[in-house]
């Protein structure tokens, strides 16, 4: 007597499933997505008041600055490499963040109307998400893509999406006030 026998669908649903529990597992044994469930987990065990007073707090600007120095010394040194790999990197990394930005200030916009989301919380949201692969592609890409060509991301992000992200506040701003009066 033979087992049952496995149709098309159920060895599909079997790929399927073993691609996923192989993409969760790689997910988690992440550096970063470790260190964010291990984050979450002391938040929702300590104090989080506590922990940000006396640990965070005063370590935040030192290691923020730190990284910025790092990132900038970084994409100086890779600026030249970037002409070498793609003019379309530049013009994503102008576009980009006003793109990113403006999806922002529409998510904040719709929060406004539909839960009195404030003016300053729409700019923000909308800065934030024009800022957002700011910080974290360059580390990102080059734990996730060892063998990549980081020029690009360093340069883009930090070369080109920074500044355009921070010369963007106040379109933004500007923004806000026509269409939240």
């Amino acid at each position: 007597m033979s087992g049952p026998t496995l149709t098309k669908n159920d060895k599909t649903h079997d790929c399927s499933l073993t691609l996923v529990r192989g993409i969760m597992v790689d997910t988690f044994r992440s550096p970063a997505i470790s260190a964010l469930v291990a984050g979450l987990c002391l938040g929702i065990l300590s104090e989080p008041d506590t922990v940000f007073k006396s640990f965070y707090e005063p370590l935040f600007r030192g290691l923020l600055s730190i990284l910025m120095l790092i990132m900038g010394m970084e994409a100086w040194a890779r600026f030249a490499g970037l002409r070498k790999v793609a003019h379309a990197y530049i013009l994503y990394g102008i576009t980009a963040p006003i793109i990113h930005g403006l999806m922002g200030f529409g998510v904040g916009l719709l929060a406004h109307q539909l839960t009195g989301f404030s003016e300053g919380g729409v700019i923000l949201l909308a800065v934030m998400a024009a800022s957002s692969s700011d910080n974290s592609s360059p580390p990102t890409m080059r734990t996730a893509l060892p063998e990549a060509n980081s020029s690009a991301v360093i340069g883009t992000s930090t070369g080109w999406g920074t500044p355009v992200s921070i010369l963007s506040i106040p379109l933004f701003m500007a923004l806000a006030e026509l269409m939240m009066g």
